[in-house]
């Protein structure tokens, strides 16, 4: 057990503590709670004999530290987790402090494995993080297997794993009777990992008792009580029925009461011998925070001001008005809005990807075209309508040292009646060569190169009856055969309208005059 009485220091005409009393036990965990400069870190320097009282007087176990038998095994303490000397390896710096108390060397691999370290027990400790500096000072303090511990901030720097491991971790010790004395300023934590609490403000005592009455006795508990809303008769009659009782009473904004001084036993008691029915009776308790804040209110050193940012904005242009303040910023609970995307969209659909050269998708892009229309291809081939026909140039051949011509099918041809099959059509005799204008090209459509020669004077322009795929040129065609004669178009079979005359490239160029 720790027992301080009439603890005193003063550092020149500064008193760090002043007259503070109290007692850790055994068996619980002890948490030790203050502002910023109240004297915590004194406190704790004057139980391990590391500062001497000005006045007063503190001993573990009855004695001072310092004249406590092989005091190494019997205490253990967490300071500083950065005294430590950076170049020795975690294991040599707990080897060197087990060969100082007499400690086996097998102690120090065993602390390092409850702490979490033996995969770093070799590495410097300059290395180290925070976290890991937290946890090489918490295996020093548990060196010697000590009756007495005393941690100051020992989750400082630990991950939230590392945290729950020291939770657990302090709630073990004090389970096997140990006396453990932990400083911290994590209120959430201590919360959960406290028995006990001892507060001071200024160096002073403030506090000596448990978590739970502490916080009865900084904050005000009350019950939380709903009637049904359709009923406010029956609010009010409630509302009069408990304050005759001794409670007090007060309407809150979502039409619920709230009810200080009678237990929820009693309240409820009254509620039924009125006939009022509950649709709520919730007991309300505030926070180790809130209840810590409330006391120690008047004895924080340190309060942080308004950052004016004098000098430092820059005016406003004439004319500009100053920005508009934030509803909620600053206030508890507040988030930042997301920036303004996509034209003040934050969440709007990404717009379609551009085509293949920059230029935008057609309108229908990435959306299904609807029930009965098809979506334009400009690479899809026209559909060829049962029985019509697709007018289509015949090769023939060229004279000899003249290329193949090429010809383009620009369009097809109406639906006409199907025509019996004949036999194809051939010239009787090479006819002379025909020099046509060029005409204009289509928009888009290269012109072709040539145009076929050697075609029949009569019916130019009437399609073959039946259409015949383009046969591969050759280099060298042979003369057509001469007892064939054309086969005539019937009149009645004609297309209605006939196809527009493909454009056509400059004339061939094979005579001298041409090439002139």
């Amino acid at each position: 057990m720790i027992e301080a009485v009439g603890l005193t220091k003063r550092y020149g005409d500064k008193t760090a503590v002043y007259n503070l009393s109290f007692q850790v036990r055994p068996g619980a965990v002890t948490g030790f709670l203050g502002p910023n400069g109240s004297g915590k870190s004194t406190t704790m320097r004057m139980i391990l004999g590391l500062d001497n009282p000005t006045s007063g007087a503190v001993t573990i176990g009855g004695y001072p530290y310092r004249k406590l038998p092989n005091a190494p095994r019997q205490v253990g303490a967490l300071l500083d987790a950065k005294a430590v000397h950076g170049g020795r390896t975690a294991r040599n710096h707990l080897l060197s402090l087990a060969q100082l108390s007499g400690i086996p060397a097998r102690r120090v691999d065993e602390v390092l494995g409850v702490v979490g370290l033996q995969d770093v027990a070799r590495k410097r400790s300059k290395g180290f993080s925070l976290g890991m500096g937290q946890r090489l000072g918490i295996a020093a303090a548990l060196l010697g297997d000590p009756q007495v511990l005393l941690f100051d901030e020992p989750v400082n720097g630990l991950d939230p794993e590392g945290i729950l491991w020291v939770r657990n971790l302090m709630r073990a010790l004090a389970a096997e009777g140990r006396t453990v004395f932990v400083s911290s300023h994590l209120m959430s934590e201590m919360a959960l990992t406290a028995d006990h609490l001892i507060v001071i403000g200024r160096g002073q005592l403030l506090a000596d008792m448990s978590v739970k009455d502490f916080i009865s006795a900084n904050s005000a508990d009350f019950a939380r009580v709903r009637t049904p809303d359709t009923e406010p008769q029956l609010r009010e009659k409630l509302g009069t029925t408990l304050a005759e009782a001794g409670g007090h009473v007060l309407p809150e904004p979502d039409g619920a009461l709230r009810v200080t001084g009678l237990p929820l036993p009693r309240i409820s008691d009254l509620a039924h011998e009125a006939g009022v029915r509950l649709w709520e009776l919730s007991p309300h308790q505030a926070s180790l925070e809130e209840a810590y804040m409330r006391m120690t209110q008047a004895a924080v050193d340190y309060r942080s001001t308004v950052d004016q940012k004098a000098g430092l904005q820059q005016p406003l242009p004439p004319g500009a008005q100053p920005p508009m303040p934030v509803p909620g910023q600053g206030q508890p609970g507040w988030y930042a809005p997301p920036p303004p995307q996509q034209g003040g969209r934050p969440f709007a659909m990404p717009q379609p990807p551009a085509g293949p050269y920059g230029a935008p998708q057609p309108p229908g892009y990435g959306t299904p075209a609807a029930p009965g229309t098809e979506s334009a291809n400009p690479y899809a081939q026209q559909a060829q309508q049962p029985g019509s026909a697709q007018p289509t140039q015949q090769p023939v051949s060229a004279p000899q040292g003249v290329p193949a011509p090429q010809t383009l099918a620009l369009g097809a041809a109406p639906a006409a009646p199907a025509a019996p099959q004949a036999p194809q059509a051939q010239p009787s005799a090479p006819a002379a060569q025909q020099t046509q204008t060029p005409g204009p090209a289509s928009q888009g459509v290269p012109a072709p190169q040539t145009l076929a020669l050697g075609a029949a004077s009569a019916a130019p322009q009437a399609p073959a009856p039946q259409a015949q795929p383009p046969a591969p040129a050759a280099p060298q065609a042979a003369p057509a055969p001469q007892d064939q004669p054309p086969v005539p178009v019937p009149p009645q079979q004609a297309p209605a309208a006939a196809a527009p005359a493909p454009a056509t490239a400059p004339a061939d160029l094979t005579k001298p005059e041409d090439a002139r």
